[in-house]
């Protein structure tokens, strides 16, 4: 096709690009990311979607096989452990110099870092100071404080665990800032993780860290290298056309782990094997480095009593994830009832509940996050009126302040106007981002927990409890599952609530016994088939004293199955993020590559030329421009309409009409046939494996 019969799409669409569209694609080069392995599609997932519908165990099986890359990885690292095991002395070291050890990330990594605070560190700890023989060994050598020596920090603070505060991790700023907030010194450990090895905020808190060393000798870079560490998911030779990343990765005063396994089982969904093999590498790390140090005050027989295993090395545990990996396998005939119910009360338009106690930092984060991945309303304030969002998460507790202090074992912790907004309206030299920040800043302060209330009490109940065909999910780990005996307990009460409002359970239950078991516990409750699921899977304790494989397992399965309910809905077009929220610049990019992509795989196909003819593929530039006029439409509508599909099918229905097409013409094809079943029609083979 000539120039001249080119067809300018934006003339077509009467869109002239925004000022912010023209500046992303001209000056913010470095958002975008497309390049990224992270950012591919996997193979083995292709045609999810297609399959979800129809087959929901085959469509499981597609996501779970995805983690094999991250046993492959693990099986690779397991070779040669001696950066782990440097980690793992440097967190020893910290223990027993009474040294903070600050875990920072962005987004799925930040709330790893919380995760890693309030479900793996200071439980341990806690329950160690309950043995009072145990605890008496080592309270003259270790701090009092123990329990609060690891900082999990994510972009944002506490706050954004909740959602992502939009133009922060667009910023090194932020994270420096944090860093210096949260008072890390020269000497404390400090593990900086980005599942893409790209983010601002990320490598602002490294570079920050670096600094308190001054300048580099041969003495400062080698002490520097033990306490630094940086942990990614990119090859290096990816990132390094990157500046912010090659002043990183380049540097030699900051020790490297580089946990690459592949594309994600939906692409860019780096909260899926990216941040699980974090997880399970990180949590590891933390457990030879409590090790270290009990091991010099404990008896090997002491140290079991607390879930160690005998001679144990870091290689044994890497190898390890392959069983945990192998269980979920083994539950997927257990896992799809509750797969098919999930999605059966969304369609229906009704709502879930989750309950958790000691997994609701990880059952927190799955359902924290179906959001921005999904474009689902985001958790309920106290002030909404009426339930938008499709699920809620509860815990015990008397009111939301409890709550909290459940949640995260501390008082909240919030970004305070005071001390960062001189640096903002002084440092930040970009209007757009500037001016993101600074409205971002006043939604990130201590006084946002009271906005939140997650407890199992009367106000929650009577105000949003359940209602007919809703469905209710507790989760339980270890000894909680005795809590089910006990008419009193929680968990009890819980299932009692929901059977009595005729709702549905769903039971996730993880721990040691055998099957017979767990079944005579479960037998006195009554819960029927019809319209409950319970999934027990048995996963030894021993040689898992912090926890981490009955966390890591979880986090697969509460992440697979969630995938796999929205795929069902149609929030995924094979394996890609259809339904991406564009909510920072790194998602806008995203979003950008995912219309271009969809669209010009569209129009080559030999269906689509057969039928209309050669037509010229759109530009990125282009394709950002659709999705800022997008943005700007979606914000006026309100709800959960996703830019990305809608400038899919704005695009595709004018190529195909030739004329000019309105964004409500978008929305009326989006709701009558969906963006999976237009795209089909033009690509038959989309259905296919790859």
């Amino acid at each position: 096709m000539s120039e001249g019969d080119r067809t300018d799409i934006l003339s077509l669409l009467k869109i002239d690009p925004s000022p912010q569209s023209v500046d992303f694609v001209q000056n913010k080069k470095q958002f975008q990311l497309h390049t990224l392995l992270t950012e591919q599609r996997h193979t083995h997932t292709w045609n999810l979607s297609f399959v979800m519908k129809h087959n929901i165990k085959a469509g499981l099986s597609q996501i779970f096989s995805v983690d094999e890359d991250i046993s492959q990885k693990l099986g690779e690292l397991s070779k040669d452990t001696s950066v782990l095991n440097q980690a793992a002395r440097a967190i020893s070291q910290a223990i027993t110099a009474g040294k903070k050890i600050y875990v920072y990330g962005c987004g799925s990594t930040g709330r790893l870092a919380k995760q890693m605070e309030s479900a793996i560190w200071r439980p341990f700890w806690r329950k160690l100071k309950k043995k009072k023989g145990l605890w008496d060994k080592l309270k003259t050598s270790i701090p009092e404080d123990i329990e609060d020596r690891l900082i999990g920090e994510m972009t944002g603070g506490d706050r954004a665990l909740i959602s992502a505060l939009e133009g922060f991790e667009d910023l090194e700023l932020v994270g420096k800032l944090q860093l210096l907030d949260r008072s890390v010194e020269r000497g404390d450990v400090v593990f900086c993780i980005t599942e893409g090895g790209e983010t601002f905020s990320v490598i602002g808190t490294i570079l920050a860290a670096l600094e308190q060393y001054g300048a580099l000798t041969e003495y400062t870079s080698r002490d520097a290298k033990k306490h630094l560490y940086f942990i990614y998911n990119n090859p290096d030779e990816v990132l390094l056309p990157f500046d912010r990343s090659r002043a990183v990765i380049e540097n030699p005063a900051i020790t490297k782990i580089n946990l690459t396994t592949g594309p994600q089982s939906i692409t860019g969904s780096t909260r899926m094997q990216a941040t699980t093999a974090e997880t399970f590498v990180l949590g590891i790390i933390l457990e030879f480095g409590i090790r270290g140090v009990l091991k010099e005050f404990f008896s090997d027989e002491e140290l079991v009593k607390l879930g160690f295993t005998q001679n144990a090395t870091i290689k044994e545990r890497l190898l390890s994830f392959k069983h945990i990996r192998d269980l979920l396998i083994d539950t997927l005939e257990e896992i799809e009832p509750l797969t098919a119910l999930e999605s059966q009360v969304y369609q229906n338009g009704n709502f879930a509940t989750y309950f958790a106690k000691n997994a609701l930092i990880t059952v927190f984060i799955d359902c924290a996050e179906r959001s921005p991945t999904f474009h689902l309303y985001p958790l309920d304030t106290i002030y909404d009126r009426q339930r938008n969002c499709w699920l809620q998460v509860w815990t015990e507790g008397e009111d939301l302040h409890e709550a909290w202090q459940k949640f995260l074992g501390r008082e909240f912790h919030g970004l305070e106007e005071k001390f960062y907004k001189p640096f903002f309206l002084d440092q930040i030299e970009d209007s757009y981002l500037k001016e993101a920040a600074l409205k971002s800043l006043s939604q990130a302060g201590n006084d946002q927990k009271n906005l939140y209330d997650f407890s199992f009490a009367d106000r929650n109940i009577q105000t949003r409890g359940p209602r007919k065909r809703d469905l209710g999910v507790l989760v339980c780990l270890n000894e909680e599952i005795d809590g089910l005996m006990k008419p009193d307990s929680p968990s009890h009460r819980f299932i009692r609530l929901f059977k009595e409002n005729n709702a549905s359970l769903g039971l996730i239950l993880i721990d040691d016994r055998d099957p017979d078991e767990v079944q005579e516990i479960i037998n006195p409750l009554k819960i029927d088939a019809d319209n409950n699921v319970v999934i027990h899977i048995a996963l030894p304790q021993e040689g898992d004293p912090l926890s981490v494989n009955s966390q890591t397992l979880l986090k697969m399965l509460l992440n697979g199955h969630s995938t796999a309910v929205m795929a069902r809905l149609g929030r995924v077009v094979g394996n890609t993020m259809t339904h991406v929220n564009p909510s920072n610049l790194k998602l806008i990019g995203r979003a950008t590559h995912l219309i271009l992509s969809h669209v010009n795989d569209t129009i080559s196909t030999e269906a689509w030329n057969q039928k209309l003819g050669t037509t010229e593929p759109i530009t990125y530039a282009e394709a950002n421009a659709v999705l800022f006029e997008a943005m700007e439409f979606v914000a006026e509508q309100g709800g959960q309409i996703s830019e990305v599909e809608l400038s899919i099918l704005r695009i595709l229905e004018a190529l195909k009409n030739k004329r000019f097409i309105r964004w409500e013409e978008a929305v009326f094809v989006q709701k009558d046939i969906g963006l999976e079943s237009f795209l089909e029609q033009h690509n038959p083979d989309l259905r296919h494996e790859n």
